[in-house]
């Protein structure tokens, strides 16, 4: 690994493309480096995972819309839509659209938190959109899935968009674009172009994330899909791109991010270098955002070691910056422990989500999140009492530049009525690869059929996974069989007319 570093530079120097950015990132994404065996066990994986939880979402309405919009844009020899017979095709970007906003909407797919926030497979939608609409092998969609997450990965590590308010989905744009160059197979300098482009129209701000959280958090992936598909697109017919996109003096760094005397260190592999960033990454056995995970396992331990959750009187969880603020009463956002407040909201609230795992000692993508569980007095007694800290120790260890040592758990303090102090800690989540029972293959499947369970056939979902397995030996234009389909009847439709 190289660790690059990264600053603006005036325009009167003329920064050579080599020592910028986006030109590293297109030079790694053009290489032919080997692929790493461990790498592409874990491609098949996220797979799995992303069809588990879009088939479990397609009748959800952010997705539907989704669905119906993309249905606007049939095209002969293009991509699928999850859920629809495999014989309609549509236009990629479309498709990419739809089953982006499908994948993404539980928030229970994989993730990666360093300096930034990501959620990796959301790469994976996109990539296999263009790579069915170009009749690409299951070898060439291996490479481009293996280098959109190193990507993403390593610019994680590298650059912090939280801290100007700036949405996470900024660093997907150029990682998407790298995966589909390593796929497609192109050339450093269109992937470059491609990759600034896809910055540049990629930058939104995280009210996405704060407040009353909307549906868009959903759609906020698959548009950035979207327009990294379009950004290839254009490099591909000889177009140019904003540039240096990260160093110029007008650039995202210069005028988004930490300014003109801006340093950044962001790692990148060497040249021919095998690509292994996806190994660092871990995906949720719960559905809520993942700083929940831990604290959902310390739920529900806790709940087998008080008597009484009546006799409760209030709960203090230390943990780290990111949780207090973004998850927790740090973040002063009053919705967050209102029982009217949006699924969405609720899943970025973990004294909601705290509350509920320690009353059911279980976690449910649906039931946990109905009006009728989330008006529960007993949830809202336990659930106002909860206060979140920050606690410099566990800040530091989710910094931890260590995969083997990073954290995202907390200590949780129950005081009773009687004034018992009932403790419990957690590092990570029992899932979580460095956890208690890291995910293994036979817990994907398990994870898939149980979330397909009742909408696809049995035969459908036995022919998938065996079809998602074998992915390495798909031949050029096999790669339709990695759609899901599911009963016509079964799909629910949206009546309010858009423009497409």
């Amino acid at each position: 690994m190289i660790n690059h570093k990264v600053g603006v530079s005036p325009s009167k120097i003329n920064l050579p493309r080599k020592n910028q950015l986006a030109w590293k990132i297109a030079e790694i994404a053009s290489d032919n480096a080997k692929l790493n065996k461990a790498s592409i066990e874990m491609v098949i994986n996220r797979i799995i995972d992303n069809a588990s939880v879009a088939i479990a979402s397609l009748n959800r309405a952010p997705v539907i819309s989704a669905r119906e919009m993309a249905k606007g844009h049939l095209r002969k020899n293009g991509a699928s839509l999850f859920g629809i017979k495999s014989k309609l095709k549509f236009d990629c970007e479309w498709a990419a659209w739809a089953n982006g906003t499908a994948v993404r909407e539980l928030d229970f797919h994989d993730t990666f938190l360093a300096a930034d926030y990501s959620h990796p497979g959301d790469n994976i939608p996109p990539l296999i959109a263009v790579g069915e609409q170009l009749k690409k092998s299951g070898l060439d969609l291996l490479r481009g899935i293996i280098t959109a997450y190193e990507v993403q990965v390593n610019l994680v590590k590298g650059i912090c968009l939280h801290k100007h308010k700036i949405d996470h989905v900024a660093h997907l744009g150029p990682s998407v674009v790298a995966g589909i160059g390593s796929m497609l197979k192109l050339n450093t300098e269109t992937i470059y172009q491609a990759i600034q482009q896809a910055l540049h129209v990629t930058i939104s701000t995280r009210q996405s994330r704060k407040g009353e959280i909307s549906s868009w958090k959903a759609f906020a992936p698959a548009h950035a899909g979207k327009l990294g598909i379009e950004a290839v697109d254009r490099a591909m017919r000889g177009e140019g791109s904003p540039s240096p996109i990260y160093e110029g003096e007008d650039s995202v760094i210069s005028r988004i991010l930490d300014g003109n005397k801006a340093i950044y260190f962001v790692p990148l592999p060497k040249k021919n270098e095998e690509k292994k960033a996806i190994l660092e990454t871990y995906t949720k056995e719960y559905s809520a955002e993942y700083q929940a995970q831990a604290l959902i396992d310390v739920a529900k331990k806790l709940n087998k070691r008080i008597d009484n959750l009546n006799n409760i009187k209030k709960i203090d969880i230390y943990t780290s910056h990111h949780t207090h603020f973004v998850i927790g009463t740090g973040a002063n956002d009053p919705q967050k422990m209102d029982p009217n407040a949006t699924r969405e909201t609720l899943d970025h609230s973990i004294m909601y989500i705290f509350a509920v795992a320690l009353e059911d000692a279980s976690w449910h993508h649906v039931k946990s999140y109905t009006k009728t569980r989330a008006n529960r007095k007993s949830t809202i007694k336990i659930w106002h009492s909860i206060k979140t800290h920050e606690d410099k120790r566990w800040t530091k260890k989710y910094h931890d530049p260590n995969p083997k040592n990073k954290s995202f758990g907390a200590k949780v303090v129950v005081t009773m009525k009687n004034g018992k102090k009932i403790s419990e800690q957690l590092e990570r989540a029992d899932a979580h690869p460095y956890g208690a029972r890291p995910f293994e293959r036979k817990d994907y499947i398990n994870k898939f059929k149980t979330l397909t369970n009742n909408i696809i056939s049995r035969k459908e979902s036995l022919r998938f996974i065996k079809v998602v397995q074998n992915l390495k030996k798909l031949k050029n234009g096999q790669l339709n069989k990695l759609n899901i389909e599911v009963n016509k009847k079964y799909l629910k439709t949206n009546n309010k007319k858009g423009i497409f």
